[in-house]
């Protein structure tokens, strides 16, 4: 998975492919190509898209460029399935909801199909916002966990039952093959909802109640899809941007890297590339190296 642009490595050695732009709003460019490019080909490919989609800071301007054109209409929407990496443990409409927003920004065209309150001149106007049938939508269920008291551990058993129900058809360990997960990275190297230290690693199933961590901001329950899922992906895509992620992303890329400390490392296979602005990127190599990856179990 790679597209044209940025310095960086190919993907050589075992690595992912890292592409070093130079500006946020490049990395934003960069991303929603390949992002539509890899929804596309898995289309072309299987009749179907599964994506599991992120939060945070880089969720919406990677959205306001699929949501509209030459992107928002290279991608055959109504064949995509959407998923979430991780959440907080709010409501969709909360500010601090990773549902938000794609709800906001990438559905922005509303009506019937995605739910949205904009009009069809609204959107005629503004010429962004994809339509998308509201069943193609997967959040992890925390409204309805919330309403019935059961807690992110509820919330996370329901998830998982839907995934094995409904999700991308699993490979030969058993674990669902997404077409696409796109992934972020938190202030202290994590990646998903899985901290440093985090117990994560050692679960068995695949989507995980995490308790709200006291060090990184909000401190909110959390419900998370299992790191294992990333090499079972086709494709996962990191990005992230800024000078306060670069400390975090040289350890990341060690050769000893320890994925239960620096939790993205996981992310540093052949099946990813890595999206980053030049401050981000500022302590990585230019050049390939022929260390191995590190062990995305954590074993």
């Amino acid at each position: 998975m790679s597209a044209s642009g940025g310095a960086g490595l190919s993907g050589a050695a075992g690595l992912p492919a890292l592409r070093i732009m130079a500006t946020p709003d490049d990395v934003a460019d960069a991303a929603a190509a390949e992002i539509a490019r890899a929804l596309e080909a898995a289309i072309e490919a299987r009749g179907v898209a599964y994506w599991a989609t992120t939060g945070g800071s880089a969720a919406p301007p990677i959205y306001r460029r699929l949501a509209a054109p030459p992107l928002r209409d290279t991608v055959s929407w109504a064949d995509v399935q959407v998923w979430w990496g991780d959440d907080r443990y709010v409501p969709s409409d909360h500010p601090e909801s990773n549902v938000l927003p794609l709800e906001q920004v990438l559905l922005a065209s509303g009506g019937d199909e995605t739910g949205s309150s904009a009009s069809s001149a609204d959107v005629a106007a503004s010429g962004t916002g994809v339509r998308m049938p509201v069943a193609n939508l997967h959040p992890i269920p925390m409204a309805a966990a919330i309403a019935h008291g059961g807690g992110a551990a509820w919330a996370a058993a329901m998830y998982e039952t839907e995934l094995r129900a409904f999700g991308p058809d699993p490979g030969p360990d058993g674990v669902p093959a997404f077409d696409l997960i796109v992934v972020g990275v938190g202030p202290d190297g994590h990646l998903l909802s899985v901290f440093p230290g985090s117990a994560a690693w050692d679960a068995t199933g695949l989507c995980l109640a995490i308790p709200a961590p006291e060090h990184v901001a909000p401190h909110l329950d959390r419900v998370t899809l299992h790191p294992r899922l990333l090499a079972a992906a086709r494709a996962v895509l990191v990005v992230t941007t800024g000078a306060a992620k670069a400390a975090n992303l040289v350890l990341a890329w060690a050769p000893d890297a320890d994925v239960r400390e620096i939790p993205v490392a996981a992310a540093r296979i052949p099946s990813a590339t890595w999206i980053l602005d030049e401050a981000a990127a500022a302590g990585l190599p230019r050049e390939p190296s022929p260390d191995p990856s590190p062990d995305p179990t954590g074993a």
